[in-house]
């Protein structure tokens, strides 16, 4: 199994051809922490929503821009 981020942009656009790390994890665990980690550095590039996809699946989608 292979996790795995997608990084939207306001549009909704892919971003992946920007330069973005392209990490891939062993387990939902390790890609959700790695977003922990490191979502701040990725709304900076201008990443509004991640899509977290096992093996192409897509698991979940999660906004980065802040509540309130």
């Amino acid at each position: 199994m292979a996790w795995t981020w997608r990084y939207l942009d306001a549009d909704g656009a892919d971003k992946a051809e920007e330069g973005l790390p392209a990490e891939s994890f062993t387990s939902r665990g390790d890609a959700e922490s790695w977003l922990g980690e490191n979502w701040q550095e990725l709304a900076e590039g201008g990443v509004v929503r991640v899509v977290l996809s096992e093996d192409g699946d897509e698991a979940y989608t999660m906004s980065l821009e802040p509540t309130g």
